[in-house]
């Protein structure tokens, strides 16, 4: 009797409209929905590939990129989902070839529908696919061309305009082509492309981009007394904070009860107190240069600028992280007991306007 109790089959309840189906017509079906989503981003392959509309209910989105059409496709048919994970996963590793990536999946698929059909058994054919998968690899070996010298730099450059041949730039290869190997070029062996950040300057012409060997961030919000600021510095020391550095008014409902009027002057003075206190500290660590991710208000805009020092707030925490990893500096969350350690230094500093010509 205990036997038969531990032999019996468990239940499964399946949701209405569950496609239960599996073996030969399952893995049939597997391949012609993969197929189906590729024929959806076949077009948009090479210079010639034509662009996609797309409109999710909310806004409508013009683009020929792979990763951005898969990801928008809403594909709910779990094989048809892996072909999303694939060109997902090309544009986080590698940033092109992300329709590549999903037509020769699917092309591969197609080409081992009839085995399957045959009755081939699922080991066998991946074990072939391995086979075909080493043997291209080693012919892209041996096809390889070294990168270094000139032949080399020539050879990048054509690959960097070959991957702008579908982009709304392709125009202007002569331009952006240099500009993107010299900045991938100029990170280290790691190659951190979060390293490399773009500006986008209202007005003017695609012409007039260029690059810049350091960190650029965009100006912030200026309070009165930036313009007296000085605009250069040589080697200087930087602060950067994630710190506000302004009175902040009361909440609403805030409530001070007091039995005298003079104490609410005491009041003031030590709201003031605390924010010149910590101003004293940022100019008695030494620093030139005050950056913080949180709001520099015009006291503290003022104070810096009398002081012949350079402060910038609200700025990205993206900018912020690549100031620090390029001078060296720390972001500091108070202004209480700062080191000589915690502040980083460039050869030059210095604000510039960017203006259309």
């Amino acid at each position: 009797m205990a036997t038969h109790m531990g032999m019996r089959p468990g239940i499964i309840l399946l949701r209405e409209g569950t496609d239960t189906s599996q073996g030969k017509p399952q893995l049939i079906s597997n391949i012609n929905a993969c197929a189906a989503v590729a024929d959806c981003v076949r077009s948009t392959l090479g210079p010639r590939g034509m662009d996609k509309l797309l409109f999710d209910g909310r806004r409508v989105t013009i683009s020929n990129d792979g990763a951005t059409i898969m990801r928008m496709l809403e594909i709910e048919h779990p094989a048809a989902k892996t072909l999303v994970d694939i060109s997902l996963s090309q544009d986080a590793e590698v940033g092109d070839g992300t329709t590549s990536v999903v037509l020769l999946a699917a092309e591969m698929l197609t080409q081992v529908k009839p085995f399957v059909e045959e009755g081939t058994h699922p080991q066998v054919i991946i074990r072939s696919l391995r086979t075909c998968a080493a043997l291209a690899v080693q012919k892209v070996r041996d096809m390889a061309v070294p990168f270094e010298g000139e032949k080399g730099t020539e050879m990048i450059l054509k690959c960097a305009a070959t991957a702008l041949n579908s982009k709304l730039i392709s125009s202007h290869q002569d331009l952006f082509a240099p500009m993107v190997v010299d900045a991938v070029r100029s990170l280290d062996a790691d190659a951190d492309l979060d390293l490399v950040a773009i500006k986008k300057v209202p007005g003017g012409e695609v012409r007039q981009s260029f690059l810049v060997h350091g960190v650029a961030f965009k100006k912030t919000f200026s309070y009165a007394g930036f313009e007296q600021m000085p605009k250069k510095f040589k080697d200087p020391k930087i602060l950067l904070l994630n710190v506000e550095l302004e009175l902040k008014a009361e909440k609403e409902n805030a409530e001070v009860r007091i039995s005298d009027p003079s104490q609410y002057q005491s009041i003031v003075d030590a709201e003031w107190k605390v924010i010149y206190d910590k101003l004293d500290k940022c100019v008695d660590c030494g620093a030139q240069v005050v950056l913080s991710k949180l709001p520099i208000g015009d006291l503290a805009t003022q104070y810096f600028a009398d002081r012949q020092m350079f402060c910038a707030g609200r700025v990205e925490t993206g900018d912020l992280n690549r100031v620090a990893k390029a001078t060296g500096a720390v972001v500091q969350t108070s202004v209480n007991n700062f080191i000589p350690d915690i502040l980083g230094t460039c050869g030059q500093f210095e604000e510039k306007r960017v203006r259309p010509c």
